[in-house]
């Protein structure tokens, strides 16, 4: 049997934020088998584990319902608020994952309901500003005057490549993907696209088929916190609270706290409260 810890990340108390399957032992699986486990789980994302030489670091893989991801927020964290119930310690903890193409470190710390979780993302990569468009208001139900004139559009990574698209005022609740935008993103030279309200400071972001909708999304709030230090005036090493998933009936907080200049984003750290909620096991699929 294999064993898992539920937990909800960006959440300050359970059944709220985004929920997370974490497998602290997952050594003998293959992709298949992960891939299957996430699906059938049907969580937004799930994280598999694998104890490396030091004990506080570890091999992490994570998989949404399509596909194994290069970098994921919110499993992270989750990940390393489980780890730390595990470790039964009231001391602050340090954690590094290694993931697929860069290793990650995460501080997790005791609250009154559970933990939270402060994620180094790295530092930011600027892959481009997009000339606004018809085309890609209309991706998601929206018109050209909807989308924000004062900022530009503008490809970001810290691990994985963002469109932010920034609208203006009550636009996000009126926003839907209606058909497929992975090609049109492809285009622009990004993987998934998120939605910025800046005067809100609110995002919405979804799989890009726009069947799911995510709740809470670290690795976007890595993103939004490079493009406000460099569009939104942000200023370096200055917290920020970033709203999500109210319209997915779970809103969250997320910590964002960009570091360096305008030019040169040299970290991008995100947190937030994570809360245990149940441990599980399940039977390894045999024929995935």
């Amino acid at each position: 049997m294999l064993s898992y810890l539920h937990v909800d990340v960006f959440a300050p108390h359970a059944y709220a934020g985004n929920s997370l399957p974490v497998f602290l032992d997952s050594a003998g699986l293959n992709t298949g088998q992960m891939q299957a486990i996430t699906r059938e789980l049907r969580h937004f994302e799930a994280i598999f584990l694998e104890a490396g030489a030091d004990a506080r670091t570890y091999r992490a893989r994570v998989f949404d319902l399509v596909e194994e991801l290069p970098f994921a927020g919110h499993p992270i964290i989750g990940a390393a608020a489980a780890l730390h119930e595990t470790a039964e310690s009231e001391e602050d903890q340090h954690w590094t994952f290694d993931l697929a193409d860069k290793s990650v470190s995460v501080t997790t710390q005791r609250t009154g309901s559970g933990y939270f979780g402060l994620l180094d993302q790295g530092p930011a990569r600027f892959l481009g500003e997009v000339a606004t468009s018809d085309e890609i208001a209309a991706a998601f139900g929206l018109t050209f005057a909807d989308l924000d004139p004062t900022v530009p559009l503008a490809v970001i990574s810290t691990g994985l490549r963002y469109l932010i698209v920034p609208v203006g005022p009550q636009v996000l609740a009126r926003a839907r993907i209606k058909a497929d935008i992975t090609g049109l993103l492809a285009g622009l030279g990004a993987q998934f696209a998120v939605l910025f309200d800046r005067a809100a400071c609110e995002i919405r972001h979804w799989n890009n088929d726009g069947i799911l909708e995510d709740i809470a999304t670290g690795s976007a709030a890595g993103t939004i916190g490079a493009y406000c230090l460099r569009h939104c005036g942000a200023q370096s090493g200055k917290v920020f609270t970033l709203n999500q998933g109210r319209f997915a009936g779970r809103p969250s907080e997320l910590s964002v706290e960009p570091h360096g200049t305008p030019d040169n984003v040299t970290s991008v750290k995100v947190g937030g409260e994570v809360a245990i909620v149940g441990r599980g096991a399940i039977v390894a699929p045999s024929h995935a």
